[in-house]
């Protein structure tokens, strides 16, 4: 009888006066997952981008949801991710509104397509930098608010945007996404690498690797592809992810329901990794994202 008896069972997904942070919140995967993180109960989430006039429009959007709990709200934080002096800005401005943050969600992230023969060092240093550098460095300047009333029973969450670029093999040829696969790769290792750091600090650490969700990173190589449309019938699932779907990911590891998943990466993409036998898609034309 003991192994049926779960307590206090319709709280395991509340999210009930905690405090989020989402770096490149302002829009696509990053504004569902803070749209995800209010409706489930988050007292604060602070929202954070490069540009402020995004993070101010983005906070308007969320705290125009209908069914938030009294008194939350989301909160602008424009701060560049990329460069330690903006994510130490960041770090600032948050702790001057919260002692603590129970949610990170290091969402930050930028790709650039190019040939192989052609494709710049500039280009590809850039999205190291932000994709995994300034992952690392955000989950460190925070760590002390992370800490703060992180416990056994209630650890606070790390959730990494990742992608299953980083765990087949992403796109190539004249479109070839090279630094953005390695990239992916890259961090979700560092996550696992942090989660077994951090687990003893009471932080658990995990990868979401998103496939194809319409967004602005993507519009390019899923125009070069066929459009949405084609694309989705490859996809087992006959349909790309849609908003709902990172909620969903998104709330089940910052829950109570995810408190024990630490070091994972969960792929979101409907199967297509294992359907294209383990590659994203065929080489597209030369664009920049």
């Amino acid at each position: 009888m003991g192994d049926a008896h779960i307590p206090d069972f319709a709280s395991l997904f509340s999210l009930k006066g905690k405090v989020a942070v989402v770096t490149g919140g302002s829009r696509g995967l990053g504004l569902s997952a803070a749209s995800a993180l209010l409706q489930a109960g988050a007292a604060k989430v602070f929202i954070s981008s490069r540009k402020a006039a995004a993070c101010e429009e983005a906070c308007k959007t969320l705290n125009a949801l209908p069914n938030l709990a009294p008194g939350a709200h989301a909160i602008s934080v424009p701060a560049d991710s990329s460069s330690l002096a903006g994510i130490k800005h960041l770090a600032a401005e948050v702790a001057m509104h919260t002692q603590h943050v129970d949610i990170l969600l290091a969402n930050a992230g930028a790709t650039w397509g190019e040939g192989f023969d052609t494709h710049p060092d500039d280009a590809f240093a850039k999205v190291m930098d932000l994709n995994v550098r300034g992952v690392f460095n955000v989950i460190r300047e925070l760590a002390p608010l992370l800490e703060a009333r992180a416990s056994v029973a209630d650890p606070s969450r790390v959730l990494i945007t990742a992608s299953v670029a980083g765990l087949v093999v992403g796109t190539l040829g004249s479109n070839g996404t090279y630094g953005y696969s390695a990239s992916k790769a890259a961090v979700i290792h560092l996550g696992r690498n942090l989660a077994v750091e951090l687990g003893p600090r009471h932080i658990t650490v995990n990868s979401i690797c998103p496939g194809f969700f319409p967004s602005k990173m993507t519009q390019g190589l899923l125009k070069q592809a066929g459009g949405v449309e084609e694309i989705a019938k490859e996809n087992p699932m006959l349909r790309l992810g849609e908003p709902s779907d990172i909620a969903g990911i998104v709330v089940y590891l910052s829950s109570r329901a995810g408190s024990h998943v630490n070091g994972a990466a969960i792929e979101l993409d409907g199967g297509a990794m294992w359907a294209k036998g383990g590659k994203l898609m065929t080489p597209a034309k030369k664009t920049k994202l």
